[in-house]
């Protein structure tokens, strides 16, 4: 069995795995971290809200 474990293409195949695997992980959170600067959150949408009916408010008073 540990001779099956240190045959060449079973490292080869573990390691191609790992790196495949780390590139696509990179890739998902890169996605991720980009996704949230563009999108503003609920709550900002909900702030942004409120401060346009607490400001028609005030200028009407």
């Amino acid at each position: 069995m540990i001779e099956f474990l240190f045959n060449p293409w079973v490292i080869s195949i573990i390691i191609i795995s790992v790196v495949i695997g780390n590139i696509a992980a990179l890739k998902y959170t890169a996605n991720m971290k980009y996704g949230q600067e563009k999108k503003k959150s609920d709550l900002d949408k909900l702030n942004e809200l409120d401060k346009q009916h607490h400001g028609d408010e005030n200028h009407k008073q």
